[in-house]
């Protein structure tokens, strides 16, 4: 059975976790480029690289367009929230916080949605060639990676016969070492999704200064300093929102269903390892890949979209009457 903690006890820990995710995520991306950098047998920067990039641009002054608008300038506040607001939701060390009650993968696509179509404005406010045509290019990818995503949210909520973040890993902690083709495919299109909608190769390269095959870095040429900052700090918590909902909904060993300090230190640990195991998985993907050309994008996401509905019918021929 699951303890019950003290309500206020219970919303400290949510707000911990939350303030833990927020932190960890430039860790992540300096993990994920220290070791791509070893692979690649360059210099690697140092670990805490991002944050010091970050701090840097923080103590710039803000440089603006002439004709940027209001939403220009809004538009980077509305990014990072609307990320903070879905990591609020993603269960990274205890899976029963108050948090669980609305952490919904619906709610958690629609998030998602709501930084992309702000950025997508931002890019186009200025009026600049770059920054309508990486919006255009932004859309364009979205539109196929959501039904991708949408259908291997389905598959999961099927298996679990909800869609509560909380409750699916739960189900899947207690199933136990159970091989399930539905869950294979689920996670082959998440992941497919997660490459892509994190802009990295073989969609998209973060690190590439190339205007004519950017999409996401195209939107953001026209931001400096703070606004800059918190984009780029909302990125490195998408990619690891991404991370941590394939390491704890697939493999969710470790996890605190208790809300003691060993469960919690645990739990610590576990995500820690997960993580840094599916970022050097990412590492070697975007080593042995090439960026792909803009028009094999759709085949590479139409792939994603068909191992996710493959994913849902095992479940309903195969699985549901087992």
């Amino acid at each position: 059975m699951n303890s019950a903690p003290d309500p206020i006890l219970a919303w400290a820990l949510a707000l911990i976790q939350t303030l833990l995710f927020i932190a960890a995520a430039p860790l992540l991306a300096g993990w994920v480029r220290r070791v791509k950098c070893h692979m690649q047998n360059r210099a690697a920067p140092p670990l805490l690289q991002p944050y010091r990039d970050l701090t840097k641009l923080f103590r710039k002054d803000v440089v603006l367009a002439e004709n940027a608008s209001w939403l220009f300038r809004a538009a980077p506040y509305v990014v990072f929230g609307a990320f903070v607001l879905a990591a609020s939701v993603v269960p990274l060390v205890a899976a029963h916080l108050p948090s669980a009650a609305i952490a919904d993968m619906i709610v958690l696509v629609g998030f998602f949605a709501l930084a992309r179509f702000f950025l997508a404005l931002a890019g186009m406010d200025i009026g600049t060639a770059f920054g309508g045509m990486g919006a255009s290019r932004e859309m364009t990818v979205a539109s196929l990676a959501e039904p991708a995503m949408l259908m291997a949210v389905f598959t999961m909520a099927m298996i679990a016969s909800t869609t509560n973040l909380s409750v699916v890993i739960e189900h899947n902690l207690h199933a136990g070492l159970v091989l399930r083709p539905s869950l294979l495919f689920a996670l082959l299109a998440l992941a497919m999704v997660a490459v892509a909608e994190t802009g990295r190769i073989p969609v998209d390269n973060p690190a590439t200064h190339l205007e004519l095959t950017m999409i996401h870095e195209a939107m953001i040429l026209e931001y400096s300093a703070r606004h800059l900052a918190l984009i780029e700090w909302a990125s490195q918590i998408k990619l690891m929102i991404y991370a941590v909902l394939i390491a704890n909904i697939f493999f969710p060993w470790g996890i605190a269903e208790a809300f003691t300090a060993a469960a919690l230190a645990w739990g610590v640990v576990a995500i820690s390892a997960k993580l840094t195991l599916i970022a050097m998985l990412l590492v070697v993907w975007e080593t042995v890949m090439a960026k792909m050309r803009l028009f094999r994008v759709p085949q590479f996401l139409g792939f994603a979209f068909l191992l996710a509905l493959l994913g849902m019918l095992t479940h309903v021929i195969l699985e549901t009457g087992a």
